[in-house]
């Protein structure tokens, strides 16, 4: 790098972005790469303590920051994702291409980074994500980077890191149960609650059915949904405590499908139960999503609308992290619920 002072810099163009920085107020490009200086730009120059600039005279082996940024995002991003329209101060931005839930590959996204003098920065594993979403961002650390680096990125790395698995519309049927629901001294609370997280994801009930604690009449209606009904997903309601007449549980196990679990390391949610039935899922959700904001219903519904198969292990893994701080303003998903 040549290093020219500022004040005779007119007429110089710049090789990278220049940075101006105004604590709690601005933070941005100040000149973009290739902006030709003027006399004008001097002072500008000045205020942000640039007394020299650099020009990069190009020698083998060596990237400049612009550059080696894109071969990273050729690298890690996968499907479902895109990038801003153009990069600012070295640095490419990822968003999400589509609703879904952001998938990222751990092991190999430290790897990345430990190669060092490259880093790529993520929102966490499995959020639920909006199209136009931003989930993440890459650069290299130094403005000129021997290609090296990059080659031995490329050799590490050999599938991609990011990726936003798509969530389609589903259709459910709710089985809602409960003794006193069925005749009716209760009004049920469910069904406002599940309609808005489905619908959320564009998903929707297509039919409520309400049975007594029976539990021949709640493993019928279960089978009848996905056999005849061809629904995507079945919800059960109520009765999922350990109290002898709550046989919701029982009448899932009875349906003999896979029961991936009953019990989950979350709170709110730690009743929950998750069930396979000819690879369809059946989701036994506990009373505490009638209230609670934020349940184990919402790590799990976006992953289960996205057609992951989960396993014994996704849910164990939600124990560090599990537990809802309820707080009184909810930024779910972008708080630790869950991570």
């Amino acid at each position: 790098m040549k290093q020219i002072r500022i004040e005779d810099a007119v007429g110089c163009i710049l090789s990278h972005d220049v940075t101006k920085i105004v604590p709690g107020e601005f933070k941005g490009r100040l000149f973009k790469k290739g902006h030709v200086i003027k006399e004008e730009d001097i002072e500008k120059l000045l205020d942000i303590g640039k007394e020299h600039i650099y020009v990069w005279e190009p020698k083998e082996n060596e990237l400049h920051e612009n550059d080696a940024a894109i071969r990273i995002k050729d690298l890690v991003l996968g499907e479902g994702c895109t990038i801003s329209e153009e990069i600012k101060e070295g640095k490419i931005d990822f968003f999400a291409d589509r609703q879904g839930v952001l998938k990222i590959n751990k092991d190999l996204l430290l790897k990345l980074n430990m190669v060092g003098e490259i880093i790529v920065s993520t929102m966490h594993n499995n959020t639920p994500v909006k199209k136009g979403e931003k989930i993440g961002a890459t650069r290299v650390i130094p403005l000129i980077i021997n290609d090296e680096k990059i080659i031995e990125a490329e050799n590490l790395i050999k599938e991609k890191i990011i990726r936003v698995e798509e969530i389609k519309p589903k259709k459910a049927v709710l089985i809602t149960t409960g003794n006193e629901v069925y005749k009716g001294r209760i009004k049920d609370a469910f069904l406002p609650v599940m309609e808005e997280k489905l619908g959320y994801y564009g998903s929707e009930i297509i039919r409520q059915v309400i049975l007594p604690d029976d539990k021949e009449m709640i493993s019928e209606n279960i089978i009848k949904a996905i056999e005849e009904d061809k629904v995507d997903v079945v919800i059960c309601t109520g009765g999922m405590s350990v109290d002898p007449d709550d046989v919701t549980p029982s009448a899932i196990k009875d349906c003999n499908g896979e029961i991936v679990t009953y019990g989950a390391p979350v709170l709110p949610g730690a009743m929950f139960l998750l069930a396979y039935y000819k690879n369809t899922p059946i989701l036994g959700v506990p009373s505490c999503a009638m209230y609670a904001k934020r349940t184990i219903l919402d790590l799990v519904l976006p992953r289960v609308l996205a057609d992951e198969k989960l396993t014994f292990e996704d849910i164990a893994s939600y124990g560090n992290g599990g537990m809802c701080l309820s707080c009184e303003i909810c930024s779910f998903p972008h708080c630790s619920f869950g991570k």
